[in-house]
């Protein structure tokens, strides 16, 4: 008998993983390439952060409408046109140069508030797209994966395609994925949402986001999902620092840069094919591997503050991410099995606001400590922060862990 394939038997499923993927990959191409331009122009451990605050802030504060929008239409046709206007966005970046740096900020602020209509439809999509439990769940780990894999693609390349054709060509090749991605999810014939009615009501962003609000606070499970990834976020600004880390502890160029990031994608990618493997699609599994992943990644972390050479801290960095990947997939596949389809975009949103919002703020903090005790000591102290996150959250989370057992 042959083995199931998600991506060889559903063609949808495998047009709207591939368009995701294309548009992941360019990010990183971006963000290697911004990343070098900006600590090359300014020697700003803290403009540095600032950018990675700039890729997820503007998400947080468009989610109350990202999330609304992802219920309301259909969501193929919000995918098509928020790629377009993310490739109109990206071409400000063509203009940056060496004197424009604040329109770095400004573009890439644009994408990513358009990504808050993104990631919400997009994972909302996935359930419709699966045709039975199974497949959604080796679909959500293929998914979670390649966020990783593309990011180790995406900034390794990145970085050496923005050393050997400069960062205009990283630019240009950014602003081609979005619109390629749109071309390919025009191609999704299944519906990506179930049938609304004739009648749409319309976004009012305050109320709808309440309603998901209201669902959390009746639903314990839901509520320690949706605590999973803002937690995990506290220590999670680290990764705003290793850009820095790699020029200031190894004297690397956007290509040392590429290398910490690859290496961050090489976990992100491993680890949710082996959380999934731990969990088993067991909600009580999955909020414990949500706890311990967290752990896992402040011990990399940890262990990257002490490497003696940029390999060491590459493996170390691979290591902490298998937590960081298993965490953040687990946790969005824990969300599209308990949310109903009519709040999942909206649950959905709130749970990328949460951790856009913790990750920028945490961000901020990396940045400012770096500036103060440099980047090696700050990844120490991040690591260790993470480590406190993880083990509130497992404590916290432990009553619902029992709730969820008894009931199975």
């Amino acid at each position: 008998m042959r083995k199931p394939n998600v991506l060889r038997d559903n063609r949808d499923l495998r047009l709207l993983f591939v368009a995701q993927n294309l548009s992941f990959m360019g990010d990183w191409f971006t963000f290697v390439a911004l990343a070098g331009l900006v600590q090359d122009v300014t020697d700003s451990a803290l403009l540095v952060s600032l950018l990675l605050v700039a890729f997820s802030l503007p998400s947080f504060l468009a989610s109350p409408l990202g999330g609304p929008v992802a219920d309301r239409y259909d969501r193929r046709q919000v995918l098509i046109v928020v790629s377009i206007l993310q490739a109109v966005a990206a071409c400000g970046l063509l203009f940056v140069g060496t004197t424009h740096i604040w329109l770095a900020f400004v573009s890439q602020g644009l994408i990513a508030a358009f990504a808050a209509f993104v990631r919400p439809a997009v994972e909302a999509a996935v359930p419709n797209l699966a045709r039975d439990a199974d497949e959604l769940r080796r679909a959500n780990a293929l998914f979670g994966s390649s966020w990783g894999v593309m990011l180790a693609v995406g900034a390794g390349l990145g970085g050496i395609f923005a050393e050997t054709f400069g960062r205009q060509a990283a630019f240009i090749a950014d602003i081609a994925t979005f619109i390629v991605a749109a071309g390919l999810i025009a191609l999704v014939k299944r519906p990506m949402q179930e049938d609304r009615g004739p009648v749409r009501a319309p976004v009012r962003p305050i109320a709808d986001m309440r309603e998901a609000i209201d669902l959390a606070r009746r639903d314990a499970t839901i509520l320690a999902l949706l605590a999973s990834k803002m937690t995990f976020a506290i220590g999670a600004g680290v990764v705003s620092q290793l850009a820095v880390y790699a020029a200031d502890a190894f004297a690397a160029g956007d290509a040392g840069r590429g290398y910490l990031l690859g290496a961050r994608g090489i976990g992100s990618g491993i680890g949710p094919i082996i959380g999934a493997r731990f969990a088993k699609g067991d909600l009580r599994r999955v909020l414990l591997v949500c706890g311990v992943a967290g752990m896992v990644f402040s011990v990399g972390y940890m262990a990257a503050a002490a490497a003696p050479i940029l390999l060491v801290a590459a493996v170390s960095v691979m290591f902490a991410h298998l937590g960081g990947g298993a965490q953040w997939t687990l946790s969005t596949y824990g969300l599209q099995v308990r949310a109903p389809d009519e709040l999942r975009g909206r649950v959905l949103a709130g749970d990328f606001a949460l951790i856009t919002l913790s990750l920028a703020l945490s961000s901020v903090a990396a940045g400012i400590v770096s500036e103060q005790v440099g980047a090696r000591a700050t990844v120490a102290i991040f690591g260790a922060v993470a480590a406190a996150t993880s083990l509130v959250y497992l404590v916290l989370t432990r009553r619902v862990r029992a709730e969820l057992r008894s009931i199975a």
